[in-house]
């Protein structure tokens, strides 16, 4: 059977199921530098039973950022997903749609699940690129080993802003508690190795304070296919068996 890719009044909506069940679906993203590519490891989307959408969010930390055409929160949030629902009868409820990523994916996914907690109910976060806290006293002329001050104020606006941005997900997941929404279920790890540990570890406790239940992991690992592999194969079955 031919799966539309387009929205056609004379066509039924596909409502895909395995096994007569319904299926989940898993919204992939990449890292920095990265493309669209299926990450999940082995047959775990056949046994859990989900699709996957894998976007691809070029450099943008899947933000919204200032610039034209910029704006991938709301392409992945909103656009995508609303695409993906009308299209093929998937994702229809926040329950069966979920988020993981890796690296400035690891970003998108908790900042999305932030952002649309109404859309997606559950988070994967690997070797998180949670660098908002660096980006906020970033001065023109700055930067990191990664990119230059252009770069990240492309991303996440003007730095100077930041600390009370929705771009920056800590200020987002408290202006969400404060108007009462219910927040995505967390899973989060980073390897000891990782060169972006401690921001991770910041985070985890940042959580904590907040109040949000979350899990986080560390274990042997750098900042590799090797590690993100081996922990999307250890959350999946937690979050898809529940």
């Amino acid at each position: 059977m031919q799966i539309p890719n387009d929205i056609r009044r004379d066509y039924p909506r596909n409502d895909l199921k395995r096994d007569g069940k319904p299926m989940k679906t898993l919204f992939l993203l990449h890292g920095y530098s990265g493309a669209a590519f299926n990450w999940v490891p082995g047959n775990l989307a056949e046994q859990y039973n989900f699709a996957v959408v894998i976007p691809s969010g070029e450099n943008s930390f899947w933000i919204d950022g200032p610039a034209t055409g910029r704006q991938f929160a709301s392409f992945l949030g909103v656009e995508l997903l609303e695409y993906v629902r009308n299209t093929f009868h998937l994702a229809m409820t926040a329950e069966d749609t979920y988020l993981m990523g890796f690296s400035m994916g690891g970003f998108g996914a908790l900042h999305t699940g932030f952002a649309y907690p109404e859309k997606f109910s559950k988070v994967i976060a690997l070797s998180s690129a949670l660098i908002h806290n660096e980006v906020m006293h970033m001065k023109e002329g700055e930067g990191n080993p990664i990119a230059n001050y252009d770069y990240y104020r492309m991303c996440f606006g003007d730095p100077a802003k930041l600390p009370e941005s929705d771009n920056n997900p800590e200020y987002l997941l408290k202006k969400q508690l404060a108007a009462g929404k219910k927040l995505p279920q967390i899973w989060m790890a980073c390897g000891t190795e990782d060169f972006l540990l401690e921001p991770n570890r910041a985070f985890h406790k940042f959580l904590q304070d907040q109040g949000v239940a979350h899990t986080y992991e560390e274990g042997p690992g750098i900042h590799d296919m090797n590690f993100w592999q081996e922990w999307a194969g250890k959350f999946i079955p937690l979050a898809f068996a529940e």
